[in-house]
């Protein structure tokens, strides 16, 4: 009996990936996933105002209570999700159930809402891994209040959020002279501007497909196509949520949202424009890179056709005059001429050759 531990090593990987296929279109919001509780949260805090800034590490989510009543404005960034430590920050500051459930969703939608005095936003930061080419996403939530702005995110070990980082250290930065929505539209608009990497690196990859088709297609080729197309898959369906996300900002009448905000907002919503009509494009592109591969599968088909029927008709000559010589008759031409053998042959070559002369005066090959 085979050890069922070894059977693994007998299947060949596939080139088409078709394993990520069930991983991005396999979506069941009626089925509610079981988020896996982290093994480590670390809770940043940023206190600051134009003047003072005070940047610590807190060791439980208790602590953050403190800063609910600060006149300062505080940016709580919480690594790693457990639910009991979303519950009591939840409560704590005064974020909705229903928002709660939203933070601790796995796969949601990218979408945006307001819900007694919390503007609160879900998106997802997307990152392009090198060694796999593929797009990998992690779900951040943002929850705006009057003075201050929360942020939980699944994974510790990366963001897009070290410039911001750098700024608020800097008393002359733009974040630390205005309110909590511009900190709130600084952070979305660093998450928008990752997707442009990440776009950028798709962009190399459908270059070097491109080349790669153009020279020689073949079953590779159309593995290449297949995975790209699937990844664009993913940011495409992050791209059109946030473009609506950002449009909810700049729409709402909320006093969480100063009025000199809403120019930066509509300035991210150009952004996530742009980026999503670069998928559009990207998207044509395969699109017609497919068409491409078919086109070349089919001219390299059509010469193989060519090259058999013309050596068809080449021995055609051949295979008549051989007919004609090898019928039953007592009477045929030659049949005893000493030279008949070889004027059969001869015509033989000779019909062929003329054959190719015509074929090549004609532009046939």
């Amino acid at each position: 009996m085979v050890n069922k531990e070894y059977l693994k090593y007998l299947y060949l990987p596939s080139i088409f990936g078709t394993e990520r296929t069930k991983e991005i279109l396999t979506v069941n919001p009626t089925i509610i996933p079981q988020r896996e509780e982290a093994r480590e949260v670390k809770i940043y805090v940023f206190d600051y105002d134009a003047e003072h800034i005070e940047e610590r590490e807190l060791h439980s989510v208790q602590e953050c209570s403190r800063f609910k009543k600060s006149d300062k404005i505080s940016w709580i960034n919480i690594d790693g999700l457990r639910k009991a430590d979303v519950e009591s920050v939840c409560t704590q500051f005064g974020i909705h159930q229903l928002l709660m459930e939203d933070i601790l969703s796995v796969g949601q939608r990218p979408k945006m809402d307001e819900v007694e005095g919390i503007m609160f936003c879900l998106l997802n930061m997307l990152y392009f891994n090198e060694e796999t080419k593929t797009v990998e996403t992690e779900q951040i939530s943002i929850a705006l209040g009057s003075n201050f702005v929360i942020s939980f995110q699944e994974d510790a070990s990366r963001d897009v959020f070290d410039p911001l980082r750098h700024k608020l250290k800097m008393a002359n930065s733009k974040v630390r002279q205005r309110s909590a929505d511009y900190l709130c539209y600084s952070m979305l608009d660093m998450i928008v501007d990752q997707y442009f990497v990440v776009m950028e690196n798709l962009g190399e990859q459908i270059e070097l497909l491109e080349e790669e088709v153009i020279r020689r297609s073949n079953t590779r080729s159309l593995a290449g196509i297949n995975v790209v197309r699937k990844e664009l898959i993913v940011v495409k369906r992050n791209f059109a949520p946030v473009r609506d996300l950002i449009n909810g900002f700049i729409r709402s009448e909320s006093d969480l949202l100063d009025d000199r905000t809403t120019k930066y907002f509509k300035d991210v919503y150009d952004h996530i424009v742009q980026a999503y009509d670069l998928s559009e494009n990207y998207r044509d592109m395969m699109i017609s890179m497919q068409d491409l591969y078919i086109n070349n599968v089919n001219l390299r088909m059509n010469e193989v056709m060519k090259v058999m029927a013309i050596v068809t008709c080449l021995l055609a000559p051949a295979t008549v005059i051989g007919g004609i010589f090898g019928m039953n008759f007592e009477a045929i031409p030659l049949l005893h001429n000493r030279w008949g053998f070889f004027i059969s042959v001869g015509l033989m070559l000779l019909i062929p050759l003329w054959m190719l002369v015509v074929f090549k005066r004609r532009g046939w090959f």
